[in-house]
């Protein structure tokens, strides 16, 4: 075997831990991964409660009593919880799509050192990042001037392009792609479209990825672009669907008593708490089951953007 030079000594011996301090940093990530996943978990176990067992005992980590009631209550709604989940389906596969093309488009002609409007755009991407022009002028922008209100794309548009995402993009394409690469492709004739999609985005999957998690799990967990734009019911994501059901449901037990009497019994055994957990989980497990497989691009993806700037 080779003897280990000095230096390599010297490295090992910063990157030695002794087991005191091995057991606390392990403790810390337990705890730090049981904080994340006991959330989920209250959650999961409230869905699967009756609704008197949480009315009488509360929240549990088990469910005290076992009960489907707020599933088969879904299940019920089938044809409304279907829409919605097809309406979010849509908007993420489409907007994904859409926010992925454009940032990875735009990321390329920043980073590109002989575009000539580079630096200038640069900050034009930039200052968003510090600065916005508020609700209200957005607001007026995709309603009035764009005609986005009640249309599909106002559940699309507003998310596409971020500059944090943009900024990402430009920093991964400056730093791994080299300018001999699309030189060599420019010499034999290729126009930059031809570079960008047969060249450029078959070697950058690992951000690709990135952004694609980014967009994915931002239009997927949206409500907010619902609530300002979207008056049509049959327009209305999942996640709108859940906020729409939790104020329903509170408005209609508070009103409980002014009902006709079959109505105020219907809402009396209504699950209330346990029906907002189990859509809660309807919506979660898509991207829990999605995240493990872009997970090793995602890492790869931020680690290239944190490293240069």
């Amino acid at each position: 075997m080779t003897p280990k030079t000095t230096y390599e000594t010297g490295l090992e011996k910063f990157n030695r831990t002794n087991k005191v301090v091995n057991i606390f940093f392990n403790l810390i990530f337990i705890i730090l991964a049981l904080l994340c996943v006991i959330p989920v978990v209250v959650v999961l176990s409230i869905s699967f409660s009756s609704e008197e067992s949480i009315r009488e005992t509360g929240y549990h980590l088990l469910p005290v009593a076992l009960s489907a009631e707020a599933y088969v209550y879904i299940v019920k709604q089938g044809t409304m919880i279907l829409r919605a989940l097809g309406v979010s389906a849509l908007v993420t596969v489409v907007g994904t799509v859409l926010g992925v093309l454009l940032t990875t488009s735009m990321g390329y002609v920043l980073s590109r050192p002989t575009y000539k409007l580079r630096g200038f755009l640069t900050w034009v991407v930039f200052i968003p990042m510090v600065f916005n022009g508020g609700l209200v002028s957005s607001y007026f922008i995709n309603t009035n001037l764009l005609g986005l209100k009640d249309s599909i794309w106002a559940l699309i548009l507003p998310l596409a392009v971020s500059s944090f995402n943009v900024i990402i993009c430009k920093t991964f394409f400056k730093s791994t792609i080299p300018d001999g690469l699309i030189e060599s492709a420019e010499i034999d004739g290729a126009s930059q479209l031809r570079i960008f999609f047969s060249i450029i985005l078959p070697i950058s999957l690992p951000v690709i990825a990135t952004i694609g998690l980014f967009l994915c799990f931002a239009y997927w967990n949206d409500w907010f672009q619902s609530m300002l734009y979207i008056d049509n019911q049959n327009l209305y994501s999942l996640q709108a669907l859940l906020n729409s059901l939790m104020s329903n449901v509170d408005a209609l037990a508070k009103n409980a008593a002014s009902m006709g009497v079959s109505y105020a019994m219907l809402v009396a055994t209504m699950p209330k708490e346990s029906a907002r957990m189990a859509v809660a989980i309807l919506i979660v497990l898509p991207v829990a089951f999605a995240y493990p497989f872009f997970q090793k691009y995602f890492i790869s993806g931020l680690t290239v953007g944190a490293v240069k700037g």
